[in-house]
């Protein structure tokens, strides 16, 4: 790994500004028209594309080095960057222009539809109390290793402790392989660390640990509190440390599946009908029933 490149500060704008490109072509040849949240997930889609194309073909070592055919800059390899996300956004543009044509989106009118079993998991309430046990062990384990930290003053003073693991896990062996695989991660905590980051993300971890945990346990705002425990699950793992995270992260993932159901028994069975969600409010900001309006007298 030692002899892959990956990009500079150059590369990742010139990425980005191809994939906002792309994106914008990408609209234009679906129906012409520019909406926000469609031109984001177009571009987030072509960004992944454009990404991919330069830096995971990159990674083919013995195979091939497609990647460094064409020209590059900083890192970034215009050729099979281009390829990659113009293959994500033609697939969009076809996807897209059936949509626009009429043709039904919903797989289900294709006859494909969910097992019952995946109903039962994620919008039964008959499966809570499974998403309960599944609770109450990751809410102990996120509230354990969120306490230990916020009554540890390595951790709440000054960052210390996580300046001394982003230290550890970004250098660089002379001989055997780095704690981090992939060398944009290693680069984003350099980044972090050289600005002395660690003096507050220290306790933001600590805290954010702590939340997670006790969210988890009482039920409240479950799929969130499970999204955040994975996110921290996720870069934990990204920067090389394994403990309990694959774990922790795996049954964190089935657990903001079942957001609607695996806090029923805990505050979601009043939070959710109350708040309900951006897409479906709840009773709190739904607009009153009006009757019949009375006729007016002669």
């Amino acid at each position: 790994m030692d002899g892959v490149r990956y990009m500079t500060a150059s590369g990742w704008l010139l990425a980005l500004l191809l994939a906002v490109a792309l994106a914008a072509a990408a609209n234009y040849l679906i129906d012409r028209r520019y909406p926000l949240g469609r031109s984001l997930g177009l571009a987030g889609l072509a960004f992944l594309g454009v990404f991919g194309g330069s830096e995971l073909f990159g990674e083919l070592g013995s195979i091939a080095s497609l990647s460094e055919i064409g020209p590059q800059v900083g890192d970034f390899y215009l050729l099979t960057g281009l390829v990659g996300g113009a293959i994500l956004s033609g697939l969009a543009v076809l996807t897209g222009r059936r949509a626009a044509a009429g043709e039904p989106t919903d797989v289900a009118a294709q006859g494909i539809t969910d097992p019952p079993v995946a109903h039962w998991l994620f919008a039964d309430v008959r499966s809570a109390p499974l998403w309960f046990g599944l609770r109450v062990f990751l809410g102990y384990e996120w509230l354990a290793a969120g306490w230990h930290k916020v009554t540890d003053p390595a951790w709440m003073d000054g960052g210390t402790a996580l300046a001394n693991f982003w230290q550890r896990v970004t250098a660089v062996p002379e001989q055997g392989r780095p704690a981090i695989t992939y060398g944009w991660y290693r680069d984003f905590l350099n980044w972090m660390l050289e600005r002395e980051w660690y003096t507050w993300f220290a306790p933001l971890v600590a805290v954010g640990e702590t939340l997670v945990g006790l969210a988890l346990l009482l039920g409240a705002f479950v799929g969130i509190a499970a999204f955040f425990g994975t996110l921290m699950n996720f870069n934990f793992m990204l920067a090389g440390t394994a403990s309990t995270n694959p774990v922790l992260f795996g049954l964190g993932v089935f657990l903001v599946l079942a957001w609607k159901v695996a806090g029923h028994w805990g505050l979601d069975r009043v939070i959710l009908p109350a708040l309900g969600a951006p897409w479906s409010p709840g009773k709190l900001f739904r607009a009153p029933a009006r009757g019949p309006k009375a006729p007016t007298p002669a």
